[in-house]
């Protein structure tokens, strides 16, 4: 909830109208500092800032005029995460959907295809404490972040502690058998699911020796 107000803050202050402006199309200094009411100098001000959190980028100079080329400023792929996103209904009424109208077993079956197919193609070699390493890493650029414990028993425990898909878990179980799929692809050993799927969502699941 803090992070969405952080976001909701940012989005709404001038700095957020300069992010959105440059969302539609890349914008000089002049150009922005127009369509915005700034001055040059405030505008710049901005860009500054916005460029060092890695939300702006310069994409090459345009002329205008008879003066010398100006910088043109564009939006980093960074910036995109900022903006609010339709992923979470769109996914849970598709998870809705898919349960009402699939038997229990292909339902479980596309899940589980689904999952598998979100492992990347590449990069989960080695042993099996390299490939749970590996699996943490995934989780973690998913939004997951996972870390690699092992159990008294010897096995491994891949503990998150945040969810990617905690908009869906309360209410749908499956979103955790869609990222177990997606681990025992990446460590290729049995892996069982140990979520907890309560009011802050987190990712766990036991991988065995194969």
């Amino acid at each position: 909830m803090a992070d969405q107000d952080w976001r909701k803050r940012l989005l709404e202050s001038t700095r957020g109208r300069v992010l959105s402006r440059l969302r539609r199309s890349e914008h000089t200094v002049n150009e922005l500092a127009t369509v915005l009411g700034l001055t040059d100098n405030g505008v710049r001000l901005h860009l500054d800032a916005l460029q060092r959190d890695g939300l702006v980028e310069q994409r090459g100079v345009r002329r205008e005029g008879v003066g010398k080329p100006a910088y043109v400023y564009g939006t980093t792929p960074a910036a995109e995460t900022l903006f609010p996103k339709a992923y979470e209904p769109v996914l849970n009424e598709l998870l809705r959907v898919l349960e009402t109208t699939q038997s229990p077993d292909e339902f479980e079956r596309l899940i589980r295809t689904t999952g598998r197919g979100l492992a990347p193609a590449a990069g989960n070699g080695g042993d099996l404490r390299a490939r749970v390493e590996h699996a943490a890493s995934v989780l973690t650029r998913l939004g997951g972040l996972a870390e690699v414990r092992e159990e008294p028993d010897g096995a491994l425990r891949l503990q998150g502690y945040s969810c990617p898909l905690a908009g869906v878990t309360r209410d749908h179980r499956s979103a955790c058998q869609l990222a177990e799929a997606l681990v025992q692809e990446l460590v290729r050993a049995p892996v069982q699911e140990c979520c907890d799927r309560g009011e802050r969502p987190r990712c766990a699941f036991r991988v065995e020796a194969a």
